[in-house]
């Protein structure tokens, strides 16, 4: 299967019923020495990319992980970006929020992050946990200290879809390109990672309790998940629906939906003047004296 990103898009507009998304697709590769061919061609076209976005320095680049917990975000992540220069590029995760950051608007903790111009930006969640988590667990906006609390669901959600809308819309306009992923998981195939970490002693750091409490509210998640989708994917920071339930094949549907990111961008690198040739001529006649 060849990989086009405009299957997993979600177009502004469009209604999410993440059950009628795929978990699982017809993989692009047929064995796993394909798989690992592809994901280091890719990886190694990245990182020219990434060379060439810092010497165009006109564009920063943000990624937004989003997805339940078992479905791959850390790993989607460390293979795909394994061939990019750590100096260039800088992730960051978001959990609860610290006492500190609940004193500022929900915004703030990860505007501070934001990449600057030449660079990548990961977020291995993000500004979207306000409207995924703590629609789930409403009783977190207790501890937000919210001025004067909505008293309709309606009415709070809508605004801060809105505040993200324009934030990212803000983003764009000012030259940072945001691409944002959910990577769809099965509950049976959470089912069996879970196990896994419970199996494998090398893995039990990664599985809590708090892992299977979530779980309880899968339904609940994929209903938030699926309007929060539709409500902020847009033309200038699209949301993908990558499934998930097989790890290798979503790692190439990422890497290929963020190299088409950056082919987009149509950067070159700078023009060298004629005055400048003229000064690097004369200086390398210095050097081969």
């Amino acid at each position: 299967m060849k990989i086009h990103a405009k299957d997993f898009r979600v177009h502004e507009g469009d209604k999410v019923d993440l059950k009628k998304w795929p978990t699982k697709v017809e993989p692009a590769y047929k064995t796993k020495d394909q798989y690992k061919k592809l994901l280091k061609e890719h990886v190694a076209h990245l990182s020219s990319q990434q060379q060439l976005l810092y010497a165009d320095n006109r564009f920063a680049v943000l990624l937004i992980f989003q997805a339940m917990d078992a479905a791959g975000k850390d790993g989607a992540i460390r293979h795909v970006m394994s061939g990019v220069n750590p100096q260039g590029c800088q992730v960051f995760s978001f959990k609860h929020p610290s006492a500190a950051e609940l004193e500022h608007d929900f915004l703030w903790r990860t505007t501070r992050d934001l990449p600057g111009r030449g660079k990548i930006g990961i977020f291995n969640r993000s500004y979207y946990e306000e409207v995924l988590i703590v629609r789930v667990h409403r009783e977190l906006l207790v501890g937000e200290g919210l001025p004067d609390p909505p008293r309709h669901d309606t009415e709070i959600w809508h605004d801060r879809y809105r505040s993200i809308m324009d934030l990212e819309k803000h983003l764009h306009v000012n030259g940072t390109r945001i691409v944002k992923f959910f990577l769809h998981l099965s509950k049976e195939e959470q089912r069996k990672r879970f196990l896994e970490r419970i199996d494998d002693p090398e893995k039990n750091w990664k599985f809590s309790r708090a892992d299977i409490a979530e779980r309880e509210f899968w339904k609940r998640y994929m209903e938030v998940y699926g309007e929060c989708l539709g409500a902020t994917s847009s033309d200038h920071a699209p949301w993908y629906v990558v499934p998930a339930d097989d790890k290798e094949n979503a790692r190439l549907i990422v890497s290929r939906i963020v190299l088409d990111t950056f082919e987009e961008l149509k950067m070159s690198y700078p023009e060298t003047s004629p005055e400048r040739r003229q000064e690097l001529l004369s200086i390398r006649k210095q050097l081969v004296k």
